[in-house]
C-alpha cells in the first residue's frame, strides 16, 4: 500500500504569478486591487496632508472624496482556477515613492497601467519604466464619472506606445472589468511566450 494517499497523488501543481498595478496618483490602483481581490486586500493608505499638497499633484482630484494615498503598496490575491493564482501588487503613484519600484517588480511577469484621461501625462513614468525594463504591460483607461471619453487609438498615440500593447476601456470599481484587464495581460504573456517558442501550458 502506498504511503501517499490518493488526495496527495492527485494534487495538481499550482502556478503563482505576480502582477503589478501601476499608474499615476489617484488613478484607481487601490480601487482595482480591492475590487478583484478574493481576500481582504492589504493596503498602506495614509491620510493626505497639507505638507504633501506641495509635493503631490492634487489638482485633478479637486472635488473628489479622496482623502488618502498609497505610501507603500497594495496587495491582493485572485485564484483563477485550481492551477493558477495571481498575486497583485498596487504600486504607489507619486514620484517620491519611485525608489520602491525596483523591489516591487522583482519577480513580476507583467503589469496593468491605469490611465485617467484627464491627466494622461501622470502615467508616462510607469509606461517608460516598464518599457525600459522590458516588462510586458497593458493599458487600462479607467473611465471616471464625468471624464471625457477618447478613442483608444488617441490614447495610444498620446502615450507613444506600440501597437503590440493592448489598450482598453475599463472601470476599476467593477470586478468583471478588472478580471478582463488581468486576462488581457495573461493573453499578452502567452502570446509572447508562443512567439518565442516557449511553453504555453
Amino acid at each position: 500500500m502506498s504511503v501517499l494517499s490518493s488526495e496527495h497523488t492527485s494534487t495538481r501543481h499550482v502556478t503563482a504569478v505576480k502582477f503589478v498595478i501601476a499608474g499615476g496618483f489617484g488613478v484607481g490602483k487601490t480601487t482595482f486591487v480591492g475590487a478583484i481581490s478574493e481576500v481582504e486586500p492589504l493596503t498602506t493608505e495614509a491620510a493626505m496632508t497639507v505638507v504633501a499638497t506641495g509635493v503631490d499633484n492634487h489638482s485633478a482630484l479637486a472635488g473628489t472624496a479622496k482623502t488618502t494615498t498609497t505610501v507603500a503598496m497594495d496587495f491582493g490575491r485572485l485564484t483563477v482556477d485550481e492551477t493558477l493564482v495571481m498575486y497583485l501588487f498596487g504600486a504607489p503613484g507619486q514620484a517620491r515613492f519611485a525608489f520602491m519600484w525596483d523591489d516591487l517588480i522583482n519577480g513580476a511577469l507583467g503589469a496593468v497601467v491605469l490611465v485617467d484621461t484627464r491627466r494622461v501625462e501622470d502615467c508616462f513614468a510607469a509606461v517608460d519604466y516598464f518599457e525600459k525594463r522590458q516588462l510586458p504591460f497593458v493599458v487600462g483607461v479607467n473611465n471616471f464619472d464625468g471624464a471625457e471619453r477618447y478613442p483608444l487609438e488617441e490614447v495610444r498615440e498620446a502615450l507613444g506606445i506600440s501597437p503590440g500593447v493592448p489598450v482598453f476601456d475599463m472601470d476599476a470599481r467593477d470586478k468583471a472589468s478588472c478580471r478582463d484587464a488581468l486576462l488581457t495581460l495573461l493573453e499578452l504573456l502567452v502570446a509572447k511566450m508562443t512567439a518565442k517558442g516557449g511553453p504555453t501550458g
